[in-house]
């Protein structure tokens, strides 16, 4: 998880895509909205297709190590 970094000065210490103060949530909700990894990096130049990849494997670890429970208007 080397592309991903928590600093508490950056984004109130969400994770981040390291170097950048994208969050991964937001790479994450547009991912969730439809949009493509190509359309993402085109709004984000900055990134390359492995920041992607790091923010869906944080998110999938992060599930994994937490019990989310999501009621039937969150599905």
């Amino acid at each position: 998880m080397d592309r991903i970094e928590m600093n508490p000065h950056v984004c109130a210490g969400k994770p981040v895509i390291r170097g950048t103060r994208i969050p991964v949530t937001v790479i994450l909700d547009h991912l969730a909205e439809g949009m493509s990894r190509e359309k993402v990096l085109e709004g984000f130049p900055m990134l390359c297709d492995e920041d992607i990849s790091a923010a869906i494997a944080y998110a999938s670890r992060s599930i994994e190590s937490t019990d989310v429970v999501l009621t039937p208007e969150e599905v």
